[in-house]
């Protein structure tokens, strides 16, 4: 993320881009809904890690579309092949349904998130949630908006009064352990509380707005954080890797805050402790 765009590659970005992108998360949200009523699971490696024909008919869409938006493209994605990687010129890192696990079981927390790297730098992310209909947006120095209004990270002053999220990869050996005993030093602290919930994009977004103080996971794909990351970064907030580094398109891991903890929730959680 820390590698600036040509201003080349930079003029090939419509002025519109970002609503245009903006209005294809929607309809894809809206499609997710209208499939979840039938919907069919199958599992990927385990019974804890699954797809459904939702995933790969919404991402079919998604980026179809994206190419039409911006011709030359090349995309980093979850359910099929990808063909660009953290140096393509435009690069985009879609998630047609972060929080599968949710959706099939019915639990009203899953997202669309779409974001758009230029030569490694984060441009722009739109992150929508079908079932609340919010829609989160950024787009780089223009700061992140929720349905259009200007938001902003937590101000709470430490962690004392924070409620941080996580989550769990779907490896349920060293991954789970290392989490369980971040969780633990957390409370120690002591914090305010824990919450996992399930749709990494949307943990990352209620950082954002400020309905967490802050958020880590210890391994992610691409497509859950990258958009969820510059937003929150336009929102005020910090974002780095499970180590306290600079945050990566292929960092593969988040930590992300309020400015205000940044420095202790690294300390804490850290998967090099």
């Amino acid at each position: 993320m820390e590698i600036n765009p040509s201003e080349s590659t930079r003029m090939l970005i419509p002025d519109d881009l970002l609503a245009q992108v903006a209005s294809l998360a929607q309809e894809a949200g809206e499609f997710l809904l209208s499939c979840q009523a039938n919907v069919v699971a199958n599992e990927k490696d385990g019974a804890h890690n699954l797809v459904t024909q939702a995933d790969i008919d919404c991402e079919r869409m998604v980026c179809q579309r994206l190419q039409g938006l911006l011709p030359g493209s090349k995309f980093l994605r979850e359910e099929e092949a990808s063909d660009g990687d953290g140096n393509s010129a435009a690069l985009w890192v879609i998630d047609p349904l972060d929080g599968t696990n949710n959706f099939v079981h019915g639990i009203p927390q899953f997202c669309v998130s779409i974001g758009l790297a230029l030569a490694g730098q984060l441009e722009l992310g739109v992150v929508y949630d079908p079932n609340r209909r919010e829609l989160f947006t950024a787009q780089r120095g223009q700061g992140a908006r929720l349905n259009g209004q200007l938001i902003q990270v937590s101000q709470r002053p430490d962690l004392q009064h924070s409620v941080i999220g996580t989550g769990f990869y779907y490896d349920r050996g060293d991954l789970v352990t290392r989490t369980l005993a971040a969780i633990q030093r957390l409370f120690d602290e002591p914090i305010r509380g824990i919450r996992r919930f399930g749709s990494a994009a949307l943990d990352l977004c209620w950082v954002a707005c400020g309905r967490y103080d802050g958020y880590f996971e210890y391994r992610l794909g691409p497509w859950d954080y990258t958009a969820g990351a510059l937003i929150v970064q336009e929102a005020g907030g910090r974002c780095s890797d499970r180590d306290g580094q600079a945050l990566r398109v292929d960092s593969g891991n988040v930590i992300a805050s309020s400015p205000q903890i940044h420095a202790d929730l690294v300390r804490i959680v850290a998967y090099s402790r």
